[in-house]
């Protein structure tokens, strides 16, 4: 084997995804302390003196207890060369999470064992099953009271259309929570509320006909019930199959709790073995294996500001094949151009480590003077590989701002330039205006309190917020149109992007169609592309 097969062959990248406080940004914690990367786990919500959680790096997030930004994270554990990537949970940043999904070759994810599915995990779910990514189940927080599990079960399968494979199951919740007990390996990993994960928890032998073993363990009426369940699963449930698994056809699930760091570290060691080395990527020509000799990676995410002491862009590319070398040239497909990735770093959150090389499956950031774009491409100039873009969506709220300072001018139009850039907020104006007034769309209304935040504190530009009617968008085809002449009514307003394309935004689809009706040979696209 290579060194190349070897370090490919050894890297797991996986997203973490769930409704916002399920436990996904503990989860990440707890996963870090058992790979060395950190020491002390710190609370996502708590005190004001407490240490904030490792990867929510920006102001806002620990203030508000929040993940607003996609983290990543690489850490060694047991042979393995682990990337996680931490996503936001709350819907008005679910952009965000999409394209970072393209990033992953599985995923985890994180289900509050009282709350069940929610709204934020339906749609992600649904992205994940559009590109069969493998999904991981953590069902959390059963030291809390929590539904019945056979009723969790039920709803994932009959919402997502997905089988389910419990590895291990509870035995009880909240406050007669004793443990789990391991399907597979017929033993019980007891439940210490004191335990919070100093050493690791040494599971007790005892098979499911051991009573009077079990008896002593967990007491008599909660052994009638787990010898009543475990049958049960054992007869009617769906078997184990690898192959369906790593196709997102069956989830395996475990039941745990973050917070007190209980069947994380099984948890880690059970996904190790069933998920996949990095997985061969699409271009516009081929398939591209990662066990390619030709370096290729695409750009996923750009962040601006991630160190006020660095006041520098980030782009995170994902490596599909290859080794990446620092100081080599490659090239940059949608510019045509030869680049060298400058500064190339492998993150903790805001921390970064610059390094020599990386291979496929791994994600690193390097510096961007302002020439790169989510979802380009670069490649080692011999394979020139394309590959497929990223879906931008289309916004749904609108804003006019303009800064409160004359003076910051200069100011205020890198800030939204930047973090348009970045690809959270898409800009645009009224013909024949420029950047004195700049309309706002977001997906999620949360992204307009971020815009004015980061505005404030990484650009000092004060900022004036109007809020528009508007929820629909779509792009005007005809290029040789006069739009001025166009049949409108007085809520649909015409805007331009920074390239020149005329846009239209509705309050409302009859405004779209009165639009279609009333101009013949008009041609309006959605957004969504």
């Amino acid at each position: 084997m290579t060194e190349l097969q070897k370090e490919v062959s050894r890297r797991r990248t996986f997203a973490i995804i769930s409704h916002p406080d399920a436990g996904k940004t503990t989860l990440t914690e707890k996963f870090l302390l058992y790979g060395g990367a950190i020491q002390t786990a710190g609370s996502v919500k708590g005190k004001a003196t407490a240490r904030h959680a490792v990867s929510d790096w920006m102001e806002l997030e620990k203030q508000r207890g929040i993940s607003i930004t996609s983290s990543v994270m690489q850490f060694e554990y047991d042979g393995y060369c682990i990337n996680i990537l931490d996503t936001p949970g709350h819907q008005d940043f679910s952009e965000d999470t999409y394209r970072t999904l393209m990033a992953a070759d599985s995923v985890v994810m994180v289900i509050d064992a009282a709350k069940g599915i929610e709204a934020q995990t339906r749609k992600l779910f649904k992205v994940c099953a559009m590109r069969h990514i493998p999904i991981f189940t953590f069902i959390n927080k059963l030291d809390r009271e929590a539904r019945d599990p056979f009723e969790l079960l039920d709803q994932l399968e009959k919402e997502f259309g997905i089988g389910t494979y419990p590895v291990n199951w509870p035995i009880g919740c909240g406050v007669s929570f004793k443990g789990v007990f391991d399907r597979d390996k017929r033993e019980i990993l007891s439940f210490s509320e004191r335990h919070r994960g100093q050493e690791k928890i040494k599971p007790t032998p005892c098979d499911i006909t051991d009573i009077e073993k079990l008896d002593e363990l967990i007491g008599q009426y909660q052994r009638a019930e787990l010898v009543d369940q475990i049958e049960l699963l054992d007869g009617a449930s769906f078997e184990f199959d690898l192959d369906k698994v790593q196709k997102g056809e069956l989830t395996p699930v475990f039941f745990g709790s973050a917070l007190t760091n209980f069947g994380i570290e099984p948890f880690l060691e059970n996904f190790l073995k069933m998920t996949t080395a990095p997985l061969p990527r699409l271009s516009s020509e081929q398939e591209v294996s990662p066990f390619d000799e030709n370096f290729s990676a695409f750009a996923f995410k750009i962040q601006a500001n991630m160190n006020k002491n660095h006041r520098d862009r980030i782009t995170f590319f994902r490596i599909c094949s290859g080794k990446f070398e620092r100081g080599a040239d490659y090239f940059h497909v949608q510019q045509g151009k030869t680049v060298r990735l400058s500064q190339p770093q492998q993150m903790m959150a805001e921390e970064r480590q610059i390094i020599n090389e990386a291979y496929a499956g791994d994600i690193i950031g390097v510096f961007d003077p302002g020439i790169y774009s989510i979802g380009d491409t670069v490649c080692s100039a011999k394979n020139k590989v394309k590959f497929e873009g990223i879906p931008t969506f289309a916004p749904e709220h609108f804003s006019m701002i303009e800064q409160k300072d004359s003076l910051k001018r200069k100011q205020f139009v890198k800030g939204v330039e930047q973090i348009a850039q970045e690809g959270a907020i898409q800009i645009f104006h009224e013909p024949n205006t420029g950047m004195e007034r700049v309309i706002v769309g977001v997906v999620g209304v949360l992204q307009f309190e971020v815009l004015e935040h980061r505005l404030k504190n990484e650009y000092g530009v004060d900022i004036i917020r109007n809020d528009l009617p508007y929820s629909y968008i779509r792009w005007v085809k005809n290029k040789d149109i006069d739009i001025k002449r166009l049949n409108l009514t007085s809520d649909t307003k015409w805007v331009q992007d920074f390239k020149g394309n005329n846009i239209l935004i509705f309050t409302s689809e009859w405004n779209i169609n009165w639009a279609l009706d009333k101009n013949e040979g008009l041609i309006l696209e959605d957004f969504n592309k």
